[in-house]
C-alpha cells in the first residue's frame, strides 16, 4: 500500500497547491517523489509532533490542506489533545496518517505498536477513521479525505497483505464491503490488514461471508444491522484492541438495533507486545492469527 499512498500523495498535490505535507522526522523514501516534485510543500517538523499537529491546524485556518504523517504511537496517540482540540475542534480540514498501526513495528516494542487508535478517536467528535485492507480500498479511503471538509483518520497497518479487490471499490462512505459471499450462519467482519486473514480462513470452509470495514467513521449501521439479521454469530477481526475498536462498534450497533446476533470480537485483549519478534510471531502472541481464527469460526459453526 505504501507505493500507493505516495502515489496518491503526489499526484493530490500535484492538483490541488494547497496540500501540503508535514512528517515528524519520518518516511523519507516514502515521499522521495514527492520531494522531487512538491519539494516546497515538504514541511519536516522534526521530532515534535504535538507542535506538528499546530502548524498543520495554523496552516489549514490559512487555506491550505495539511496532510500530517506519523507513526500510529505517536499519531493520532502522542497528540491526542491537539488532535482534540486544534484540529476536531475547530473542524478543520487536516488528514492524519498514522503509519504502522497495530502491532507491525513488532520489533520496536510497545512503545511503537498502536492498538488503541481507533479507541481514542472514536471518541473525539467531528473526526472521520479509516482503515483500508489494500491498496484499492487506500485509493477509496484517500479521496474521501480529500473530498471532505473535515478532520480524517488513516491508519496503516502491514501494508504487503496482498490485494482483496481488483478495483477501487464504489460504495458509499461508510459502507463495509463484501469480499466473500456465503450461506453459513456465521460471517466474519474485518478491518485493514485482518481482512486477508479473513480471506484465508473463510476460502478454506467456502461459504462463510466476508465484510471488510474500511471505514470506522462513518459507519453504516443499518447495512450491518441487516447483514446480522440472517446471522447467528458473527466473527469480528482487527488489529487493534477489543475495547473501542471495530468489535465494539459492531457489537454496539447490534445491541442497539435488538439484532439477536452473538458477536465474537477477535483482536488485542487487554496486554501489551511483552515479547519481541516478527509480525507474524505478535499476531500468534495475540491470537490473531490464522490458525486462531479457524479455530473461532470452527467453534461459531458448531454453536
Amino acid at each position: 500500500m505504501r507505493p500507493t499512498f505516495s502515489r496518491l500523495l503526489t499526484a493530490a498535490a500535484q492538483a490541488d497547491e494547497r496540500v501540503l505535507l508535514l512528517t515528524g522526522d519520518h518516511g523519507y523514501a516514502l515521499f522521495d517523489e514527492f520531494r522531487s516534485k512538491c519539494a516546497d510543500r515538504y514541511i519536516n517538523c522534526g521530532v515534535a509532533e504535538q507542535n506538528m499537529v499546530g502548524v498543520a491546524a495554523g496552516l489549514a485556518k490559512a487555506g491550505f490542506r495539511p496532510i500530517v504523517y506519523g507513526l500510529g504511537a505517536f499519531v493520532p496517540l502522542r497528540v491526542l489533545e491537539q488532535v482534540k482540540m486544534d484540529i476536531c475542534y475547530e473542524k478543520l480540514p487536516v488528514v492524519l496518517i498514522g503509519d504502522g498501526a497495530g502491532v507491525v513495528y513488532s520489533t520496536l516494542g510497545a512503545s511503537h505498536q498502536c492498538a488503541e487508535d481507533v479507541a481514542a478517536l472514536r471518541a473525539v467528535p467531528h473526526i472521520r477513521i479509516h482503515s483500508p485492507a489494500d491498496r484499492f480500498e487506500l485509493a477509496y479511503c484517500f479521496t474521501e479525505m480529500l473530498d471532505g471538509e473535515r478532520p480524517s483518520y488513516l491508519r496503516f497497518g502491514k501494508a504487503d497483505c496482498g490485494d482483496i479487490h481488483t478495483g477501487v471499490p464504489d460504495v458509499a462512505p461508510g459502507d463495509m464491503i463484501p469480499v466473500r459471499h456465503g450461506d453459513a450462519h456465521v460471517g466474519i467482519v474485518a478491518t485493514g490488514s485482518m481482512v486477508s486473514s479473513a480471506v484465508k480462513v473463510a476460502d478454506e470452509f467456502g461459504n462463510i461471508p466476508v465484510w471488510s470495514a474500511p471505514s470506522i467513521v462513518p459507519f453504516n449501521h443499518d447495512q450491518l444491522a441487516e447483514a446480522c439479521r440472517k446471522l447467528r454469530q458473527v466473527i469480528t477481526l482487527e488489529e487493534h484492541s477489543i475495547a473501542g475498536g471495530l468489535g465494539s462498534l459492531v457489537s454496539e450497533t447490534i445491541a442497539e438495533a435488538g439484532v439477536g446476533c452473538r458477536v465474537r470480537r477477535m483482536g488485542i485483549d487487554g496486554k501489551f507486545s511483552e515479547l519481541c519478534g516478527s509480525w507474524n510471531y505478535l499476531l500468534a502472541y495475540h491470537g490473531l492469527a490464522v490458525e486462531d481464527i479457524r479455530r473461532t469460526v470452527v467453534a461459531a459453526l458448531a454453536a
